[in-house]
């Protein structure tokens, strides 16, 4: 172990703040570290292991097509890909998907495809977008312009132009920032980093309803919401409400890095040969275990176990906030996507938790997020909530 650790703060970029466990072996909703300690995971790698780590599905696929065909150019068709965009297009809004690596290039196609739709219109001064507080698209300088936390801004401006920022679920201060120059509205239905804010009910279908009076696209940002998080396909749907893009990534294929952007073909048309590209995007591995993703939660066990879990997560998660006032000032969440936020600092809290073998993480500073795999078992949830409890009497 301290080989490992030492040897990765010699050689790669002190990016991240990792805490001092060298994780080495994954199975359904447990991890192991070098030493054979075992952890519950209640992150799954920030709601990209939704299946939980090494499901049989998802490993059978991928080892079957390393075996066959690793990589080759898009010049190409293949049929991982094929079999993985009908899955998508079948299954939601959109008639076209574009492949790539990660939510950040989702995100940068779809801010791209925005722009270029409205050219393709004639609305040659239609470039802004605007995008929510406490929004989270991305590290790329688009993406990250996009994104509404002036702590990811630091150090890094100017930023680009092109991007207006309002309050989250305030329809009101939305109206006022549509402009002349306004080409398309990007939200995450549901905000994850920025704290597991929950819209109103009608909060979504009003910024559909303003898209569609002033020919607006509008962009959902289900990178970490989609894929079953919320107990439904697309968080959107529990909205009854349709995009005109969205942007998938984390759990897309079940821990491998993919990343898709989906349109209407109206929309999607804007993309020709030549306009957008990724190198990686649709890799065929890649996409044989996001088709095993697919077929998995579209059998409906996981998905049902996600609603069935998250309800019973989050009724105890607020019977400790019954329990200890002066330190849960509010929990909220859909399916296995929940917040409980702090009366103070949680970043401790993480910590002592790690140490009792359960792992969470904590999202500006004072909200404890919960993003454990769909599969999680009644007897994980209440092994967690006792954890929680003996920490928080303590304190």
């Amino acid at each position: 172990m301290k080989n490992t650790v030492a040897i990765t703060d010699q050689n790669i970029f002190q990016t991240y703040s990792r805490y001092p466990v060298v994780l080495v072996k994954g199975k359904g909703s447990k991890l192991w570290d070098a030493q054979g300690n075992e952890y519950l995971d209640f992150l799954s790698g920030i709601a990209v292991c939704n299946l939980g780590h090494c499901h049989p599905a998802v490993v059978r696929a991928a080892q079957a097509q390393l075996g066959r065909l690793i990589h080759v150019s898009n010049f190409f068709y293949t049929e991982p890909q094929a079999a993985l965009s009908e899955l998508l297009t079948r299954h939601s809004f959109a008639d076209r998907v574009f492949f790539c690596n990660s939510g950040a290039e989702a995100n940068e196609s779809a801010l791209k495809l925005a722009r270029k739709y409205s050219q393709d219109r004639g609305h040659k001064k239609r470039f802004e977008v605007i995008t929510m507080h406490d929004s989270f698209h991305g590290r790329t300088f688009a993406t990250l312009s996009a994104t509404a936390q002036k702590k990811f801004h630091k150090g890094f401006e100017p930023l680009l132009p092109g991007f207006r920022y309002v309050p989250f679920n305030d329809i009101a201060a939305l109206k006022r920032a549509v402009t002349p120059h306004t080409c398309a509205i990007l939200l995450e239905p549901i905000q994850g980093e920025g704290g597991v804010n929950i819209p109103d009910a009608s909060y979504l279908k009003k910024v559909r309803q303003l898209c569609d009076e002033h020919g607006l696209l509008l962009i959902f940002d289900e990178v970490q919401v989609g894929m079953g998080r919320t107990g439904k396909l697309f968080a959107h749907e529990h909205y009854r409400v349709k995009p005109d893009i969205m942007t998938l990534a984390k759990a897309l294929a079940g821990g491998l890095p993919a990343g898709a952007m989906l349109a209407r073909k109206h929309i999607a048309e804007s993309f020709t040969p030549g306009t957008h590209a990724s190198t990686f995007g649709g890799n065929p591995v890649a996409m044989a275990a996001g088709a095993a993703v697919m077929k998995t939660l579209l059998q409906g066990d996981v998905l049902n176990n996600c609603r069935m879990m998250g309800s019973y997560f989050m009724n105890g998660l607020m019977a400790l906030k019954k329990r200890y006032p002066a330190i849960i000032r509010e929990v909220r969440g859909k399916g296995l996507i929940i917040g409980m936020e702090l009366n103070r600092d949680g970043r401790e809290i993480v910590r002592q938790c790690l140490r009792q073998g359960i792992i969470i993480n904590c999202t500006m500073d004072k909200i404890l997020r919960f993003v454990p795999p769909l599969i999680i078992s009644r007897r994980e949830i209440d092994h967690c909530l006792s954890v929680l409890e003996s920490i928080f009497t303590k304190l």
